[in-house]
C-alpha cells in the first residue's frame, strides 16, 4: 500500500505539471524577486532592498531556501536573477519556478505519509485511501501553490512532520522541526500555543521527569534554529523584524479574508449608511488598497486588540488541553486544539490573508482518519466537509482570470464531490452527516454568487458600477460559514452542545423518517374477534 500512496502522489504531480502554463499571480514575481535578491545582493542587504515593491518579508530560513534555488536558477535563465528585471517571466523562468513548487511538495508527501503511519490508519482501509486522496489532491494547495503560486506544500509538510513526531512522543525532535518551520514562515506562530501547552503537560511535567531539565532541553532545541537562522542578521535584526511584522498594512487585506473583521467592516458600512455618516477619512475598507484604513462609524481596531481577542479565544481549548486531557485523549485533543488555535487566529488576527484558511483546513483533514482515536465519529466528518465547502470557495477569487473560471469551478466541485463521497462510504447511514434546513439553504447560496458574478453583473453592467461587489459578497458570505464552523466546532471540541441547527436537523430527520415509515408500512389484516379477546 506504500506503493499506492506514491502512485497517487505521482498522479497529483502529473496534474500539477499540466497547470504549469496557467496564469500566475503577483506572488510569482514576489518569489522571482527574492531569487534575485538572495543571489545578486550581499546578505546584509537582503532585508533592505526595495527595488521592487515585493520586498523580502519571510524569515531568514526561507531566504536561504530561495538562495539555494537561485544557484540552480542561474543555469536555467540568469536574467531572472537580475534585481532590476521586474516582472520578468520568460518561459524558462515559469517552468523553473513552477517545477520548484512541485518538487517541494515531496516534503508535503512525506509529512502526510508519516502522519498516517503514526496515527495507525490501516493501510487497506477506506479511511487510509480517503486520507491519501484528500491530502495529496488538496484543491486549496492546488489553487494557492500551483496556479496562484506559493510554497505552502513545503511548509505544511514540515508542520505535519512536526505533528507526527509529537504524536509519536519524540518531543525534542518535534520541537526542533516546529522551530525550523517558524523560521521558514512565522505565520505558524498561530498554532504554537497548542503545541507549547502539549509539550509542557506531556513532556516537561510528566512523573519521573525533572521539569527544569526538560524545559531546558526544549529551550535549547527550540532556540537552535532561531540562532542559526537570525544569527547572520544580528546587526540588521530591527530591520528584519520590521519586514516580518508590517503593522502598517491595515486590519484587513484588499480582499477581505472571510473572518470576523469582514463582518465588522460590513457592519461599519451599514451603520454609516443608516446614520448618514460621510466618509471623510479617505479610502474605505473596500477600496482595494492595502494600507491602514479607519472605520467610518464603528471603533477603530488596533493590532493590540486583535492580539488580545485571538489569545482570549484560544484560552478555553488550551485550558482543556492542559487541565482536562488524559493520556488516552491527548492525540485527538491536540489535533483539535491545533485547528481551533489556527482558526481563532484566522478569525481575529491582524491583516489576515484569505490563503491562511489552509492553516485550518490542512490539519482538519488529517485529523479525521485515525482508527487509533476512539473519540472520532461522523460529527467530525460533518465539520470537515462544511469548512471545506466554505473555505475552498473563499479561495476562488485568487483565480480571477477569465481562462481559469472553468478550471477553478471544475477542480472545486470535483474535490468536494469526492470528499463527500468518501465520507459517506466511511460513515454509511450516519445521521450526523445530515444537515439542517438552514444549513442546506446556506450551502445552496453558493450557487447564487457565481450566477451574480458571471450572469447578472455583466448583463446589467454592474461590473462597472460595483466592481468590488463579487469580492465583497464572497468574503461576507464565506465569513458567515467560517464563523458558524468556528463556534460549532469549538463547542463540539469542548464537549458542549454542537449547535441548535444540528439539533433541529436530527429532529426534522427523525420526524420525516417516522412519517415515511407510517406511510409505507402495510396495514395488517386483523381478526375483529382477536381484538376483543
Amino acid at each position: 500500500m506504500e506503493s499506492q500512496f506514491w502512485k497517487l502522489f505521482a498522479i497529483s504531480s502529473a496534474i500539477k505539471l499540466l497547470l504549469v502554463p496557467a496564469p500566475h499571480s503577483t506572488d510569482f514575481e514576489v518569489h522571482r524577486n527574492w531569487l534575485a535578491i538572495t543571489h545578486s545582493l550581499p546578505l546584509n542587504q537582503w532585508y533592505y532592498d526595495a527595488t521592487s515593491e515585493w520586498t523580502l518579508d519571510y524569515p531568514p530560513l526561507f531566504a536561504y531556501f530561495e538562495w539555494i534555488l537561485a544557484q540552480v536558477a542561474h543555469y536555467v535563465d540568469p536574467q531572472m536573477l537580475i534585481v532590476t528585471n521586474l516582472n520578468y517571466a520568460s518561459t524558462a523562468t515559469i517552468y523553473f519556478q513552477r517545477g520548484t513548487v512541485i518538487f517541494a511538495d515531496l516534503m508535503y508527501a512525506f509529512g502526510v505519509a508519516r502522519c498516517l503511519r503514526i496515527l495507525n490508519v490501516p493501510k487497506k482501509s477506506q479511511r487510509h485511501f480517503a486520507a491519501e486522496l484528500f491530502m495529496l489532491f488538496n484543491v486549496g494547495l492546488i489553487f494557492v501553490d500551483h496556479i496562484h503560486f506559493q510554497y505552502n506544500g513545503l511548509l505544511f509538510g514540515i508542520l505535519l512532520l512536526s505533528i507526527s513526531y509529537l504524536l509519536e512522543e519524540r518531543y525534542l525532535v518535534s520541537a526542533f522541526i516546529f522551530a525550523t518551520l517558524l523560521n521558514f514562515k512565522h505565520i505558524f506562530l498561530y498554532i504554537a500555543p497548542a503545541l507549547a501547552v502539549y509539550f509542557l503537560k506531556f513532556y516537561c511535567f510528566q512523573s519521573g521527569r525533572n521539569p527544569i531539565v526538560c524545559i531546558g532541553k526544549l529551550a535549547v532545541v527550540g532556540l537552535t534554529p532561531f540562532v542559526a537562522s537570525f544569527g547572520p542578521f544580528y546587526r540588521q535584526l530591527p530591520q528584519v523584524l520590521s519586514r516580518l511584522f508590517p503593522f502598517k498594512r491595515g486590519l484587513t487585506h484588499a480582499y477581505w479574508a472571510p473572518n470576523f473583521w469582514a463582518l465588522y467592516n460590513t457592519a461599519d458600512k451599514v451603520v454609516a449608511k443608516l446614520l448618514r455618516i460621510p466618509n471623510v477619512s479617505g479610502p474605505s475598507t473596500s477600496s482595494g488598497l492595502v494600507q491602514e484604513i479607519e472605520p467610518i462609524a464603528l471603533p477603530n481596531i488596533t493590532p493590540r486588540i486583535t492580539f488580545v481577542l485571538t489569545l482570549l479565544f484560544m484560552l478555553p481549548v488550551l485550558l482543556q488541553l492542559i487541565l482536562a486531557t488524559t493520556k488516552s485523549q491527548s492525540k485527538i485533543n491536540l489535533l483539535r486544539a491545533v485547528v481551533i488555535c489556527s482558526c481563532a487566529s484566522f478569525m481575529f488576527g491582524w491583516h489576515v490573508h484569505e490563503k491562511a484558511i489552509l492553516m485550518c483546513l490542512v490539519p482538519l483533514c488529517i485529523s479525521y482518519f485515525p482508527s487509533l482515536l476512539c473519540l472520532l465519529d461522523s460529527t467530525d466528518a460533518k465539520y470537515t466537509i462544511w469548512l471545506s465547502i466554505v473555505g475552498y470557495f473563499s479561495l476562488l477569487p485568487l483565480l480571477f482570470q477569465t481562462n481559469l473560471l472553468l478550471l477553478r469551478y471544475a477542480l472545486y466541485l470535483g474535490y468536494i464531490a469526492a470528499m463527500y463521497g468518501q465520507l459517506v462510504r466511511i460513515y454509511p447511514n450516519m445521521p450526523n452527516l445530515q444537515l439542517s434546513i438552514i444549513e442546506d439553504i446556506y450551502l445552496y447560496g453558493f450557487i447564487c454568487m457565481p450566477i451574480y458574478e458571471h450572469v447578472v453583473s455583466p448583463l446589467f453592467g454592474l461590473q462597472l458600477k460595483l466592481p468590488f461587489m463579487p469580492l465583497l459578497l464572497t468574503s461576507l458570505y464565506c465569513s458567515l460559514g467560517v464563523t458558524y464552523f468556528f463556534i460549532s466546532y469549538y463547542l463540539h471540541t469542548l464537549g458542549l452542545v454542537p449547535s441548535l441547527l444540528y439539533k433541529s436537523s436530527n429532529n426534522l430527520i427523525t420526524k420525516y423518517n417516522n412519517k415515511t415509515k407510517n406511510k409505507t408500512k402495510p396495514k395488517s389484516k386483523t381478526n375483529p374477534k382477536s381484538k376483543m379477546q
